[in-house]
């Protein structure tokens, strides 16, 4: 197996744990988070240092998953995903053994699809993405980078979902219809 380090070590990043311990493709050698957490676990795992640890790391032979979460901005999880591809590191992608994804389907560096998510024939998916729980990316949907789609969210159709949005819980977005990029699409919103 892969040795993985997780970057941020919140509520999104035992979602992330499971998913990758189901996955069996990389080994979790630790996570960063901030300073004053250095030393303590999170389901096991040791918080071995902070962000300011991605370069050391880098030089290692590691892979890199960016377990911070995202709802009102993709602010962070940009910012430490660029910190790593700065420092030469390597993304992990992960995909739950839980998940269905289509062989015709692409999947970006350094996303994450999690436990019941499906993605459905001609959808590309970009970097640094969360497929979270549930949710339904449907046939030629077009997901830009830094995109997080909550649980049971569905997207129909032919959607775009532009850079750095958020898709909230069990909103459903009609088929080809565009979302702006920065969008936030309430939970439960019919997006039309």
């Amino acid at each position: 197996m892969k040795n993985l380090i997780l970057v941020g070590g919140g509520g999104h990043c035992k979602s992330c744990i499971d998913v990758v311990e189901q996955a069996c493709e990389y080994e979790i050698t630790g996570v960063l988070d901030v300073p004053e957490k250095v030393g303590q676990k999170i389901l096991g795992y040791e918080i071995i240092g902070s962000d300011d640890d991605i370069e050391k790391y880098a030089k290692q032979d590691v892979y890199f998953l960016i377990s911070v979460g995202q709802i009102e901005s993709a602010d962070l999880r940009k910012k430490l995903f660029e910190k790593v591809i700065k420092a030469g590191g390597k993304l992990a992608t992960v995909i739950s053994p839980r998940a269905y994804v289509s062989k015709y389907s692409k999947i970006g560096e350094g996303t994450i699809v999690m436990h019941d998510a499906l993605v459905n024939a001609g959808a590309e998916i970009g970097k640094n993405c969360i497929l979270n729980t549930k949710c339904l990316v449907e046939h030629d949907c077009v997901v830009e980078d830094n995109v997080h789609i909550a649980v049971g969210a569905v997207l129909s159709g032919g959607v775009k979902v532009g850079a750095e949005s958020f898709v909230g819980a069990n909103s459903t977005v009609v088929q080809y219809k565009e979302i702006a990029p920065k969008s936030f699409v309430k939970a439960g919103m019919l997006y039309k």
